[in-house]
């Protein structure tokens, strides 16, 4: 668990125990912070006893890592899925967690040698800051406030600069730097006037072709202000929830397609007032940004539904050569479309550069002859042919 940033003005009331609470939980084991989660068995051999208690989630995201990626944890907490994703990663994959509770910081970075040492490599390292603010590093801030204590409005204006300048020149987590974003029941915790901010920044971060995987509490319905207002139940991963439909909303506005509801508990975790809390994890894919080009290729879906429409809005019918960009085509031979198309490609490559017309951003059926074009007609002899098909 981990932006304990918790609220802003809006729920000053709940900070500090926001705060508090988990802070403890770094020191105490709270059950009431955490849904039962399975998680693979041979990845907690290597992990002591005192990380594996202190663990706050409600899915397990790191069985979406994979050998050889950049991983990001958003709220790390004491680095239990920091230190899964390390052994699935391996000696060429990377993991970064950020937090910024002491506590959570203290326990993850005192336990990392014993990890490195375990695993034989040493490939994990957590940063302190807000999840939702991945440019700046707050224990280079506070080494800064260090030597620059702030007495005077002067000074303010002095701390305010130099924070813009570590935000550009020495950026925590880097533009278009991160394979996948995992995150463990901590988005809920964010502040609902900085939640957009925050799913801007996991687009920043990641790579094109990058993807988020988190594992987070929703709900069924809008928590009222009075349940928002109650310190217990956000800190507690309830009352700032975004509901169902809100966190697919969320990732949409950020720019993110291809997004899948991949687990969805059919119990809730709580009920509040009528209202039901459960656990949920979330996939969402950043690169359908780009240039429309014309190649004269087509897609054809396969069903089974009789069409589908995707994020950009291009529906395609079962079975129609659907006439699409080359972004397109290339986009939906990718995750999470693989194997819901065939290709078609043309018959002469298009070489040169054709921009797809601006006022046809739909799929339209793609004719055969345009497949075919520049190509000889011609004519197959069956009597070569040693078998059909």
């Amino acid at each position: 668990m981990d932006d304990l940033t918790g609220v802003d003005a809006t729920n000053a009331d709940v900070r500090d125990d926001v705060q508090e609470r988990y802070g403890a939980g770094a020191n105490a084991v709270e059950a009431a912070l955490c849904c039962p989660i399975d998680y693979d068995p041979q990845y907690l051999k290597v992990i002591p006893q005192d990380v594996l208690d202190r663990d706050y989630g409600c899915g397990d995201p790191s069985r979406y890592v994979r050998e050889g990626e950049t991983v990001l944890d958003l709220g790390s907490g004491g680095g239990k899925i920091c230190f899964i994703a390390s052994q699935i990663v391996g000696p060429e994959g990377k993991v970064i967690g950020v937090d910024m509770t002491d506590d959570m910081l203290d326990l993850a970075r005192s336990n990392a040698p014993i990890i490195a040492e375990r695993v034989g490599y040493a490939n994990v390292e957590f940063k302190r800051g807000h999840i939702e603010d991945l440019k700046l590093d707050l224990d280079s801030l506070n080494e800064w406030l260090a030597k620059n204590p702030v007495k005077n409005a002067g000074d303010m204006e002095r701390m305010e600069a130099e924070i813009l300048r570590m935000k550009s020149e020495m950026t925590m987590i880097p533009d278009n730097s991160v394979d996948v974003i995992v995150s463990n029941c901590v988005l809920n915790l964010v502040s609902d006037s900085k939640k957009k901010q925050l799913f801007a920044e996991m687009f920043r971060v990641l790579k094109v072709g990058g993807r988020v995987a988190v594992s987070d509490i929703i709900s069924d319905e809008d928590s009222p202000e009075e349940l928002k207002k109650d310190a217990r139940l956000w800190s507690g991963c309830i009352s700032g929830a975004l509901t169902e439909t809100g966190f697919v909303e969320a990732l949409e506005d950020a720019g993110f397609h291809g997004i899948t509801i991949d687990k969805f508990e059919d119990d809730p975790w709580q009920i509040v007032e009528g209202i039901e809390y459960r656990s949920a994890t979330y996939l969402a894919y950043k690169g359908k940004q780009g240039e429309c080009l014309e190649k004269n290729q087509a897609l054809i879906y396969k069903g089974p539904w009789s069409h589908v429409k995707d994020d950009d809005g291009h529906v395609f019918v079962r079975g129609e050569r659907s006439a699409v960009c080359e972004k397109t085509f290339n986009l939906m031979q990718q995750e999470p479309y693989t194997d819901m198309f065939y290709t078609v490609e043309p018959s002469v490559p298009v070489t040169e550069r054709i921009e797809w017309p601006a006022e046809d951003c739909g799929v339209r059926r793609r004719d055969p002859q345009e497949t075919k074009k520049g190509a000889p007609k011609l004519t197959t002899d069956p009597s070569q042919q040693s078998s059909c098909c």
